[in-house]
């Protein structure tokens, strides 16, 4: 892990491959790495206009160095090894030691200065999505600059023209790139600290990955059968929680590098969705929602009002967006006896399970699974098992956090009277009421 502190208060320089001779070499800034797969404190400002630093779900920010009056930034692309949640580990191409890589902060109206050094098997690129810069450092490999060779190091320079959030990923071997979970995300503060301030500032980038039982590699070619739902590349239960302190005010920015649409959902509370990665949203536009659509290739922001403790589940409300290695071809059981289908798993599988006669509850369920494989549904509260996966989190109010305190809180401690509860189940089958000349019902199990 790397020291930030240090970073920004030393002049510290690394040469990479493609940079020849001392004065060349002098010009690359260091390449922080990170090996941490939760979330790191925010990064804040040591000079120039003061802003709220974002934290990154399960990520860091990217340390700078001032040259001048440009910030200047390093990209490593490399291969990586990502856990998706423990138990899991992938290989992955990322940045920076991770997948994705870090989130890069910014003012507007700096001027930034990126160095990308190339580390993978095949030439490179990036492309600063939906930020306005010039076109020959809009990284589209071919059309507005030369790929990125193995080895190679090239510049990107541009200034911070609006803020707001944006995205960086590859275009080159686009598929396979961004299958393989090259992306990140860019924040670009307001130059008035002012505007729109908000107490805590999430961020996370949104992606999909075919990971078959057992394996550790994504397949590239898939298009449509994902089983890996991930904010920055992590799964339920390895999604860090929301920490936050009652009556902040909130921000939630989510960018949307998969391949279908996401509808993000908060408990307990309304928002306001404030910005795209195409510019904030006059407040004279904005409606309350409880869910918002993130679609493909797209950023959405939220702010919310903090108001309500407790602990509130934010998730993706496709239902199979909450699942982990979750095979598509499982018959549909329900209502059928499974006690001669029992017999015949058993005597091909002696290990196997013959499951979902009434439905797919996996509480207390434990079957055998290949190695580097998640259940389906997991994770545990204090009530019992959650049973949820992909892409699902908690976002955790509580009274007594500190201003930076990002550290998990626990489990809510409800006030006496406020948890459902139990009842006595009537003696009798209650009536049921039927329309003049309905049909009866029948349900044969």
């Amino acid at each position: 892990m790397f020291s930030r502190r240090g970073f920004l208060g030393t002049a510290a320089l690394v040469g990479a491959s493609a940079i020849q001779g001392r004065v060349q070499a002098a010009s690359i800034p260091e390449a922080p790495t990170m090996d941490k797969v939760v979330m790191q404190p925010p990064l804040h400002p040591t000079s120039g206009p003061d802003y709220r630093p974002v934290v990154t779900l399960n990520g860091w920010s990217l340390p700078f160095r001032m040259n001048g009056d440009w910030k200047e930034f390093h990209l490593v692309a490399e291969p990586v090894v990502r856990e998706f949640a423990e138990g899991m580990k992938v290989n992955l191409w990322g940045y920076n030691g991770q997948s994705p890589g870090p989130t890069i902060e910014a003012v507007e109206g700096d001027k930034v200065r990126i160095f990308v050094t190339n580390r993978l098997p095949e030439y490179t690129t990036v492309h600063w999505h939906g930020m306005i810069i010039p076109s020959g450092m809009d990284g589209v490999g071919g059309l507005t600059q030369p790929h990125i060779e193995p080895g190679k190091t090239f510049v990107y320079e541009f200034e911070m023209k609006k803020s707001g959030t944006f995205m960086y990923h590859p275009h080159s071997d686009e598929m396979v790139q961004m299958a393989m979970g090259m992306m990140g995300m860019v924040v670009v503060h307001p130059r008035d600290p002012s505007f729109r301030a908000v107490d805590r500032d999430f961020v996370f980038v949104m992606s999909t990955y075919r990971v078959d039982p057992g394996t550790y590699l994504p397949h590239v070619n898939e298009m449509t059968d994902f089983n890996m739902w991930t904010w920055n590349a992590r799964v339920f239960p390895g999604i860090d929680p929301l920490p936050v302190r009652l009556g902040d005010k909130v921000r939630v920015r989510i960018g949307n590098l998969s391949m279908t649409n996401h509808p993000i959902h908060l408990h307990g509370h309304s928002f306001a969705v404030t910005c795209t990665d195409g510019g904030w949203i006059p407040e004279s536009a904005q409606i309350p929602e409880t869910t918002t659509d993130v679609p493909v290739g797209a950023v959405r922001v939220f702010d919310v009002l903090a108001d309500n403790p407790g602990d509130w589940a934010f998730h993706c409300h496709k239902s199979h967006h909450t699942m982990n290695a979750m095979g598509h071809d499982v018959r549909n059981l329900i209502g059928v006896s499974r006690k001669d289908l029992a017999k015949a798993v058993g005597k091909l599988a002696p290990d196997g399970m013959a499951m979902g006669s009434t439905g797919m509850a996996m509480g207390n369920m434990e079957m055998p699974a290949p190695d580097n494989t998640l259940p389906m549904m997991t994770g545990t509260g204090q009530f019992g098992a959650i049973e949820m996966g992909g892409m699902f989190t908690v976002m955790k109010i509580r009274e007594d956090l500190a201003r930076d305190d990002y550290r998990d809180p626990g489990p809510y401690k409800f006030p006496q009277g406020t948890v459902a509860y139990e009842v006595a189940a009537p003696a009798a089958e209650p009536a049921r009421h039927k329309p003049p000349g309905s049909p009866p019902m029948k349900h044969k199990m």
